[in-house]
């Protein structure tokens, strides 16, 4: 029998798409031939995963998972809606949910760590499941937070089952407050950042180049006026602060009341609490933000058929 090398397995994981352990098989049945290990895949329906792996994975689920100081949330996406209110799949999200936590929310990380009760790591696990699930798979981002003392709350907005959904977020909160009052204080502000989608946790951590963008535009507006420029300086320094006031977590109206700035929603609650709390910092992740995803001309494609 033709030996088995991992350059083998790796030319026929690379033409196929399947997984380690199938491409392994594949060629001990095959004595080593890369050609009729492929039949032999194509026959078995695996190496059908070689063309779901090139297509847009934008639908799925994000998910969160917790042990009180530390908390995590994980993006990992499929083709459909229809695979994310999948048993199966939902079980592979906590699971890499739970690795994740293990690894402290890195994402190079979670991806390298043995898959629970599997051989493979979690990267080749999915590879597998792709097959299984019948839909491409990509974990697309992990991210985490810590907190020395204190609680690291978490939110799923669009909830399909318990911790899995359609946002998930995590807020940090520092302080020696008891738990029970800074896990309900953590989640409504977790509630605020899903629906306000903030762009930074204070003014100084904007992004510099944002900030004199939008500076620059609002001067430009400003001259449009004809104002003159010591009334256009009082006028940008004005529409800078709602600018902060729209994008700043800090500097944002709490959405609960309406009216409180969560800076001054922090202040009363460590004032209610007789000691300091303080967000150290927050996540937020979308399913499917920033993916761009094929436009698809349904009737066009519906026509295609019916001429067939």
């Amino acid at each position: 029998m033709a030996q088995i090398t991992a350059a083998l397995v790796k030319e026929l994981r690379e033409k196929s798409g399947a997984g380690m352990m199938d491409c392994k098989n594949a060629l001990k049945e095959n004595d080593g031939n890369v050609e009729n290990a492929m039949d032999w895949l194509r026959q078995k329906g695996i190496a059908k995963a070689a063309k779901k792996s090139g297509r847009v994975a934008a639908e799925g689920l994000v998910a969160v998972a917790s042990n009180g100081p530390s908390a995590v949330a994980v993006e990992l996406n499929s083709e459909t809606d229809f695979v994310a209110r999948n048993e199966g799949f939902q079980d592979i999200v906590r699971t890499v949910a739970a690795v994740a936590l293990e690894n402290n929310g890195d994402l190079a990380a979670t991806l390298a760590a043995t898959y629970p009760d599997k051989e493979l790591n979690v990267a080749d696990q999915l590879v597998e499941f792709v097959g299984t699930i019948g839909e491409n798979m990509t974990l697309r981002r992990t991210e985490g937070l810590r907190v020395e003392q204190g609680v690291v709350a978490t939110y799923v907005h669009n909830s399909v089952t318990a911790g899995l959904g359609k946002i998930a977020v995590l807020v940090a909160l520092e302080s020696a407050a008891d738990e029970a009052t800074l896990t309900a204080l953590g989640k409504q502000l977790a509630m605020h950042v899903a629906a306000s989608a903030p762009l930074a946790l204070s003014i100084d951590d904007l992004d510099a180049g944002a900030v004199e963008r939008e500076r620059n535009i609002l001067i430009e507006q400003a001259r449009a006026s004809g104002k003159p420029d010591n009334i256009i300086e009082k006028m940008i320094v004005g529409r800078m602060a709602k600018y902060y006031q729209e994008v700043v977590f800090l500097e944002q109206t709490f959405i609960i009341d309406g009216e409180t700035k969560i800076a001054k929603v922090i202040e009363k609650a460590a004032k209610d609490a007789g000691t300091e709390i303080k967000i150290t910092g927050y996540v937020r992740l979308e399913l499917g933000a920033g993916i761009d995803k094929a436009e698809e001309d349904f009737a066009a494609e519906v026509a295609a058929v019916a001429g067939q």
